[in-house]
């Protein structure tokens, strides 16, 4: 199977799937804590992107990685290029120029490696931010004009600049109604080794 024949299959499965170096791995579900750190950054994303160019996007759309024949479902993610906007690319982008990913403890590892590979091979990424979920602590990766990928972490207190969209939030922006405590918990119980790109 190539990524066209993914793509046209995937169109009629009653599940989510991620397609990587030729493999089909099907994708567990996500926690409320996911859903509302995600939520809050597309919401937060989509108000400020308002009247520009730039499109937000959450969960149900794909990212097309051309040139790894991988297609992948960011949590979160912004395209600002008018061939995403076309009817052709309803269901799949390939142009991102932001995107967002929220980290389980199953899934960190990849979402730090194999999947940030991924992402790189994106000509359009200009950042690629790591959301953790059960402590307030953003990654975020941003290209720098020699091609590197540079680090600027944002702990408590600090805030999460999204250079590449022109938008800065604070970290409590981003973790608005998070509870930690019962985030913890959850995902303690959770802790299992990674099968492959499974995304929860």
């Amino acid at each position: 199977m190539d990524p066209t024949a993914f793509l046209a299959w995937e169109e009629h499965q009653p599940g989510r799937h991620e397609f990587v170096d030729g493999e089909v791995y099907a994708m567990s579900g996500a926690t409320s804590t996911h859903n509302t750190i995600a939520g809050n950054l597309y919401m937060a994303l989509r108000q400020g992107l308002r009247g520009t160019p730039c499109r937000t996007h959450i969960e149900g759309v794909k990212v097309h990685i051309q040139a790894a024949d991988s297609v992948l479902y960011p949590y979160v993610f912004v395209t600002c290029d008018p061939v995403d906007l076309t009817p052709e690319r309803d269901t799949h982008k390939t142009s991102p120029t932001l995107v967002v990913e929220v980290l389980s403890p199953a899934t960190a590892a990849y979402d730090r490696g194999r999947k940030f590979e991924l992402y790189q091979q994106l000509p359009s990424l200009k950042e690629y931010v790591l959301v953790e979920a059960d402590r307030p602590h953003v990654d975020l990766f941003r290209r720098n004009a020699e091609g590197l990928w540079v680090l600027h972490p944002a702990g408590p207190g600090a805030v999460l600049d999204m250079a590449s969209v022109g938008l800065s939030l604070t970290l409590d922006q981003v973790y608005e109604e998070v509870d930690f405590d019962l985030s913890r918990a959850f995902l303690q119980d959770r802790i299992e080794p990674s099968a492959g790109p499974a995304a929860s």
